[in-house]
C-alpha cells in the first residue's frame, strides 16, 4: 500500500518507518526543511532505541521517502495518517488542535481517489467528526472517510510496541475505510494481534482513559508507598501482593517521584477538560493529576529533609533528568520541578543523563552537567537517583561512596537494595521502605 504520513515527529516517525518494515510505501511530509534533510541521511531527531538503524534499512529498501511537498504524500496514497503536535495551550491547557486542522485541509486539497485519513494524533474526543467537516468543506467532491488510530507506543520501546501491540485500536464509521485499514494492519493478523474497530467518539475517549488509568495506577501507588513510610512497610512488597491480582495487574505499579513525558499529564488534563465540557466530570483523574503535581515538589522536601532540612551550600548530584528510560524527552520530567526547588534553597546541583543533557540544557539553568555518574558524584554531599537508566543499576558504588564528600543517597526508584546500601556505609533513603 502506499501511505501518506503528515508529521514527522515521535508518533509520526516511528510509525512511518515501522509501516514500512511491514512493507508499506511510506512517504512522510513536514514543513521543517532542515528535519526532512537530516531524515534522509537516516539521522533521526530524537533518542529512540533501534529506530536510526530501522529507518536506515527502509531507506536502503526504497520503502520510505521524506518530503516538504504534502501532494508527494497524499496523492495515490490508500491512506494518510494526520501525525502533528497536540500541544496544551499556554494559558487554558486545552489541545491545541490548529496544527490538525491545518493538515486537514491540506490533505483535502490533495486527494486522489478514495482514501481514508487517519487521525494518529492524540486528539479529544469529537475531532474527527470536526476534521471530516473542515474537509467535506475543502474539498466537497473529493472522495474520502476519516478514521481515528490513537497510538500506544511508549518511549524508549516504540518499535517493540509497534511491531507487537497489545491492540490496534481504528474508529470509523465505514465497512469501506475499515477494509483500507484491515489492509494496513494486515501484517498484525499473522501475530493474532487483536485489532478492535469502533466508532470514532469510542477510539478518541479509549486512547485517554487508557493513559488516565496508568497515570492513576502510578499516582495510586506514590500514595500507598507514602503510607508504607509512615507504617514502617514496604511498598514493593505491597505493590506485589496486589499485582498477583489479575484483576490488578502488577504494571505501572512502581513508586517513584511522578509521571511525567509527552502523554499522561496532557492526556489526563485533556480528559478532565472533556468531562467538564460535556458535563461528565472526571473527579478521579482531577484527584490524579493534583497528587502527581504535589509529588514532585514533595520529592524535592525529601532530599531537603536528608539533609537535616537545609541544602544552603550543599553539592547534590542528580542522576538521571529525562522522566523516564531510554529517551531524551524532558516534558513535565520531575526533574523540572525538584531541581529548581533544590536550587532556591541554596543547593549546587551537578547532574548527568546518558540521552537528555542537551534537551535539559534548555529548559534548567545553572546546573554544572557531568560525564558520567561518578563525576557527578564528586564532591557531592547528596546524591539522589532519579531516572532509573539501566547504567546507574550497577554503579560502582564503592567508588561512588569514596567520590563523596558526604554519604547521603536518596533513591526516588529503589532499584537498590537498602540493607546493602547501610552496609556500605550510606545514608539511604528510597521510596515507601
Amino acid at each position: 500500500m502506499h501511505i501518506g504520513m503528515v508529521g514527522t515527529g515521535y508518533v509520526g516517525l516511528v510509525s512511518g518507518v515501522c509501516f514500512a518494515e511491514f512493507g508499506h510505501t511510506v512517504i512522510c511530509v513536514d514543513k521543517d526543511e532542515g528535519k526532512i534533510n537530516s531524515l534522509k541521511n537516516g539521522d533521526i531527531p530524537i533518542y529512540e532505541p533501534g529506530l536510526e538503524e530501522l529507518l536506515k534499512r527502509q531507506i536502503d529498501a526504497g520503502r520510505i521517502k521524506f518530503t516538504t511537498d504534502i501532494s508527494e504524500a497524499v496523492k495515490g496514497a490508500q491512506a494518510v495518517f494526520i501525525a502533528v503536535g497536540t500541544p496544551s495551550r499556554r494559558y487554558c491547557r486545552d489541545a491545541d488542535l490548529s496544527y490538525v486542522y491545518g493538515a486537514a485541509r491540506e490533505i483535502a486539497e490533495n486527494l486522489e481517489g478514495y482514501t481514508v485519513v487517519v487521525n494518529k494524533s492524540t486528539v479529544p474526543v469529537g475531532t474527527g467528526r470536526e476534521v471530516e467537516r473542515i474537509m467535506r468543506e475543502e474539498a466537497p467532491d473529493a472522495d474520502f472517510n476519516v478514521a481515528s488510530n490513537p497510538e500506544f507506543l511508549r518511549e524508549g520501546a516504540a518499535i517493540d510496541d509497534f511491531m507487537r501491540p497489545d491492540r490496534v485500536v481504528v474508529g470509523t464509521c465505514t465497512s469501506r475505510a475499515q477494509d483500507v485499514m484491515s489492509e494496513v494492519y494486515r501484517p498484525l493478523y499473522l501475530n493474532k494481534t487483536p485489532i478492535v474497530f469502533t466508532k470514532r467518539e469510542t477510539a478518541e475517549i479509549i486512547k485517554y482513559a487508557a493513559n488516565a488509568f496508568l497515570a492513576t495506577k502510578i499516582t495510586f501507588i506514590n500514595e500507598i508507598a507514602d503510607l508504607c513510610e509512615k507504617v514502617g512497610a514496604d511498598v514493593q512488597q505491597v505493590a506485589r501482593g496486589i499485582g498477583i491480582d489479575g484483576r490488578i495487574g502488577s504494571k505501572f505499579l512502581n513508586a517513584g517521584p511522578g509521571y511525567g513525558g509527552s502523554c499522561f499529564p496532557k492526556d489526563t488534563l485533556a480528559l478532565t477538560r472533556a468531562g467538564q465540557k460535556y458535563g461528565a466530570p472526571q473527579r478521579i483523574v482531577e484527584a490524579v493529576i493534583s497528587a502527581n503535581e504535589d509529588r514532585k515538589a514533595r520529592m524535592a522536601d525529601k532530599i531537603i529533609a536528608a539533609c537535616g532540612g537545609d541544602v544552603r551550600g550543599k553539592k547534590i548530584g542528580i542522576l538521571g533528568v529525562a522522566f523516564k528510560p531510554n529517551t531524551d524527552d524532558m516534558r513535565d520530567a520531575p526533574a523540572l520541578t525538584i531541581i529548581p526547588i533544590l536550587q532556591q534553597a541554596g543547593a549546587e546541583v551537578l547532574a548527568y543523563d546518558p540521552a537528555a543533557m542537551n534537551s535539559a540544557k534548555e529548559l534548567i539553568s545553572d546546573v554544572s552537567w557531568q560525564d558520567n555518574a561518578y563525576d557527578v558524584a564528586n564532591g557531592s554531599d547528596v546524591v539522589a537517583i532519579m531516572t532509573e537508566w539501566n547504567e546507574f543499576r550497577a554503579l560502582d558504588l564503592k567508588r561512588i561512596r569514596s567520590e563523596m564528600s558526604g554519604n547521603i543517597i536518596v533513591d526516588l526508584r529503589n532499584i537498590y537494595n537498602a540493607d546493602e546500601m547501610l552496609d556500605m556505609g550510606f545514608h539511604y533513603i528510597s521510596i515507601g521502605r
